[in-house]
């Protein structure tokens, strides 16, 4: 189909690239996102839709929201961070650049850009877990994005681990993103520092002495190191992950799991833990294959790569399906 647009729409900013069929951006374009005004927000697609065309001759463009996306991929049913409700926004977006949409959910459109040309290019079953401020991800099976009978498969934070666990913000309690998200890991590392554990002091002088200011990405740089405590918060993080994924290994039977997000710029500190309590969990882990752990290839660029595969390769006469294109 040649080149084709993805775009990445976030709470913060909203991403567009030109995209060709091996998975290369040639070229992109951002812009703050106006998140709470629906129109504004169709408007910057547009215009950066149509920044990108000056240069390039593309086909078709593929939307990553996060939010419910219909099975037709056409409506935006519910977006948390976005103002879009029952939004139609494939036929707004096609009326406004006159080029053929597709609209998916942005951590499907993720796993399909690392099932097409990341760390799942050689498997035909994948499950991608991404690890942030929440948990998400996305499913592959048998070759195509599996999206569920209305389209909202795949959320895979809102996995009860723990009945009657912590509140989520979904409303429910003891979701999987409770426990093994990057807002988890930051939690619990404050909380044992506001209880006074003496080993957390490193920690709290890398943040200054204010236990708010301790992130993420400031316990990933501690255990990378060296910090006793960081490592042991990233490997805590590990066995929740862990755990989770081999309950959705036994009902899924992926060929790889693929771990993305921010707090997997951690590596191994992170993927080791995972790998060691997920063969701890997995029912009948000495008569079956063990599936491969490893961590995403396209880093952030992947919604936006997936996205405008889907442009290409969706046959839209057939709701909910993305076949494989080798």
């Amino acid at each position: 189909m040649g080149l084709t647009v993805g775009v990445d729409v976030g709470g913060t900013k909203i991403a567009a690239g030109v995209v060709d069929d091996a998975g290369t951006i040639l070229a992109t374009v951002r812009k703050v996102s106006p998140a709470t005004d629906t129109e504004a927000i169709e408007g910057c697609i547009a215009d950066l839709v149509l920044e990108l065309r000056q240069a390039h001759v593309v086909t078709a463009v593929g939307v990553g929201a996060a939010g419910f996306v219909d099975v037709t991929r056409s409506t935006v049913l519910f977006a948390p961070n976005l103002a879009w409700r029952e939004e139609p926004l494939r036929a707004e977006l096609e009326e406004r650049i006159d080029l053929p949409v597709v609209i998916e959910n942005d951590a499907n459109a993720a796993a399909w850009g690392e099932f097409r040309f990341g760390a799942g290019e050689d498997v035909d079953d994948l499950l991608l877990v991404t690890v942030g401020t929440g948990v998400g991800g996305g499913i592959v099976l048998d070759g195509r994005l599996h999206r569920g009978a209305f389209g909202v498969a795949g959320e895979l934070g809102h996995f009860r681990v723990v009945p009657d666990g912590r509140v989520c913000g979904c409303g429910n309690r003891g979701c999987w993103e409770q426990y093994a998200s990057g807002t988890a890991l930051v939690r619990e590392a404050r909380d044992q520092i506001a209880q006074g554990g003496r080993e957390a002091q490193d920690l709290l002088d890398r943040a200054g002495g204010d236990v708010q200011q301790i992130t993420g990405p400031l316990i990933t740089e501690a255990a990378q190191a060296g910090d006793v405590f960081a490592v042991e918060q990233l490997a805590e993080l590990g066995r929740w992950l862990g755990g989770g994924i081999a309950s959705m290994a036994a009902v899924l039977d992926p060929a790889v799991v693929v771990i993305g997000g921010g707090v997997a710029a951690a590596g191994d500190l992170l993927l080791e833990p995972v790998r060691t309590h997920f063969r701890d969990n997995l029912t009948g882990i000495d008569h079956r294959p063990v599936l491969d752990i490893r961590p995403a290839r396209l880093g952030n660029k992947a919604g936006l790569i997936g996205a405008a595969d889907l442009a290409r390769s969706t046959d839209r006469t057939e709701p909910g399906q993305s076949p494989r294109l080798r």
